[in-house]
């Protein structure tokens, strides 16, 4: 009788535990979505709108898995997510004939960020992946805004040494007004001075990685050469 009564306690005190965790991953996520997310945007002056007339429009490419996104499929015994978490939308896509759903996550924030960026910058998505999910992807983070046209994939890439790299060349010859925003080094390693880091996501969500960038953002635009002010931090590749 005692050992049943332990048991049962056990059981109990398990399915608490469980409940408890999921309730405070809810409220957390509440909390973290009804945050005042701003970057405030003041008037250019005078000098400033004299100065972005006078500098070429740039180009930001931006990365997808990782830097933007984070997905799993169905069969992925490992999952990076924590069990439970609910996708912020799920993409049903056909590869090799075979029916396969991808569950993804969006990174804090990357709605506003793109809001904010798309105001100052083409945007061009630059992704390893196949076309049949990058363009699913895209077309869920354009969501009809039409801030994310031109698109490269992975047969745009060149395998080199087991990863695929990123030729920026091929989106704008002129290397002086584009650059990347990808969380891995290794694709943009011929291009290192036209590249900002990013930290790896997979499902922080207090994560702040895309809102601390905005000011840098917001002031590269503003420069002859992005290359003049990026090629002082690469120490940072090796950081990330």
């Amino acid at each position: 009788m005692l050992k049943q009564l332990q048991m049962g306690l056990r059981a109990f005190l398990l399915l608490a535990s469980r409940v408890w965790t999921c309730v405070c991953y809810v409220l957390k996520k509440q909390f973290v979505q009804h945050q005042p997310v701003k970057y405030e945007i003041y008037p250019l002056s005078p000098l400033s709108r004299h100065r972005l007339n006078i500098v070429k429009r740039k180009v930001l490419v931006l990365d997808l898995d990782e830097t933007l996104i984070h997905s799993h499929h169905d069969g992925v015994v490992r999952q990076t997510v924590k069990p439970g978490t609910p996708p912020d939308f799920v993409l049903k896509v056909t590869i090799d004939r075979h029916p396969v759903r991808f569950f993804v996550h969006k990174r804090p924030h990357v709605d506003f960020f793109l809001d904010i960026v798309s105001q100052w910058y083409e945007l061009v998505v630059f992704t390893a992946s196949m076309e049949i999910y990058g363009a699913a992807v895209a077309d869920k983070l354009d969501n009809r805004r039409g801030i994310l046209r031109r698109r490269f994939y992975r047969q745009h890439c060149t395998l080199d040494c087991g990863s695929y790299t990123k030729d920026l060349s091929v989106i704008l010859d002129d290397l002086s007004s584009v650059f990347i925003l990808d969380n891995s080094p290794g694709a943009y390693r011929a291009f290192p001075d036209n590249a900002i880091p990013i930290k790896s996501w997979f499902s922080d969500p207090m994560d702040t990685a895309l809102l601390n960038l905005l000011p840098v953002l917001d002031a590269l635009r503003f420069t002859q050469d992005v290359r003049s002010v990026l090629s002082r931090n690469l120490h940072l590749h090796r950081v990330w």
